[in-house]
């Protein structure tokens, strides 16, 4: 954590770290696995809302707990930009970071590929390497997506590749009159 931001810092070591180095093929130890992560979820959500810091929503999509989905988003000059979130857990995971979606932005940033899957090889992937299998989908989230948003969001607000839901709807209107 050498060189990390005191409120990064501050953030990780309040998830809790997973212990059980399993996978969704692992039956039993996959359910294990699945316990660590929602209570790490559930930590840093708490966490986030104390400080008034929300800003996203996930929940397993099938009852394997291979699918996520949800709702991400970041606030721009007083302006909420929500954006929907996906991933599969990979066969790999742990040791394989998940692929973090946001298929709204697809092809509207370099930093982007496939979908919408956002690209975090630089950074993340050996961070995540480097901790397997403490991380879990909440670091992800903590250390992946939330700088990404905080890097990306505003540089694609500025340059007008996307709008706010209100600046479209009143753009919709005027054409409408």
């Amino acid at each position: 954590m050498e060189g990390w931001d005191p409120t990064t810092k501050s953030t990780l070591t309040q998830i809790p770290l997973l212990t059980t180095r399993a996978g969704p093929r692992d039956g039993a130890a996959w359910t294990q696995r699945l316990k660590e992560e929602y209570k790490a979820l559930i930590a840093y959500t708490s966490m986030n809302k104390s400080k008034d810091n929300d800003w996203f929503r996930i929940s397993a999509a099938n009852p394997e707990g291979t699918r996520w989905t949800g709702k991400c988003w970041y606030i721009h000059n007083l302006l909420k930009y929500e954006f929907d979130l996906q991933f599969d857990i990979p066969v790999t995971y742990p040791a394989t970071a998940p692929e973090l979606e946001l298929p709204q932005l697809d092809g509207k940033t370099h930093k982007m590929y496939r979908g919408g899957k956002i690209c975090l090889t630089v950074h993340f992937k050996p961070l995540w390497a480097k901790n397997c299998p403490r991380f879990g989908i909440a670091h992800a989230l903590c250390l992946g997506l939330a700088p990404w948003l905080a890097a990306e969001i505003p540089i694609l607000v500025d340059s007008g590749m996307i709008k706010h839901k209100d600046d479209t709807a009143s753009s919709s209107e005027d054409q409408n009159q």
